[in-house]
């Protein structure tokens, strides 16, 4: 297992309403020293959750959103913060009734991702929804959010499509999608 570099020194170097920027310097063990700049929480944070919802055995549902790092509205899968003394499973259906209006009977933690783990330490843990049922709690979004599904038959068709690109749901949806072909709900 290789040796994790010295921390020479840490700096809060820019701070905004939601991020903070830290400059750590680092000494790796063969001596060589870099600065690397990395996005870190606010410190408040209790993590955040993305949900594969299951309509049926081969359909998840998408949100659309406008998001302000790409100026556009785009595709993606149910997400939120999780609350102060909300669990993931919890804070996955609180999230799936804000956006996409269904609850889930069944919720089940899949696995936890990052999105860039060389520039940001915030991590989102994916559970997979099934036995969905009509319901709407209100959240904090902007807007109402549109609503759309996918096939998962047709993932590498949404990778090419103009209105998604967050890696994150591509990801979420093939282990899902994978995770259900072997437990035989689901085959190609």
């Amino acid at each position: 297992m290789r040796q994790k570099p010295t921390v020479l020194a840490r700096e809060i170097v820019a701070n905004s309403r939601l991020f903070r920027v830290e400059e750590v310097q680092l000494r790796f063990s063969n001596g060589v020293e870099r600065t690397y700049e990395r996005l870190v929480g606010r410190g408040n944070g209790y993590g955040a959750v993305m949900i594969v919802a299951m309509l049926d055995a081969e359909h998840a549902v998408l949100i659309e959103e406008y998001c302000g790092g790409t100026d556009a509205y785009e595709l993606s899968l149910p997400k939120g913060l999780i609350e102060p003394g909300e669990d993931v499973l919890a804070a996955a259906n609180r999230e799936l009734k804000e956006e996409a209006g269904f609850g889930a009977h069944q919720l089940e933690h899949l696995t936890e991702l990052s999105l860039s783990p060389g520039y940001m330490s915030q991590k989102i843990q994916v559970v997979l929804a099934t036995d969905l049922y009509e319901e709407r709690l209100e959240g904090d979004e902007p807007e109402p959010m549109g609503l759309d599904k996918v096939n998962l038959r047709e993932l590498s068709a949404l990778a090419t499509h103009p209105q998604f690109s967050e890696g994150r749901a591509l990801a979420a949806l093939y282990l899902a999608r994978d995770l259900l072909i072997q437990r035989g709900a689901f085959t190609l």
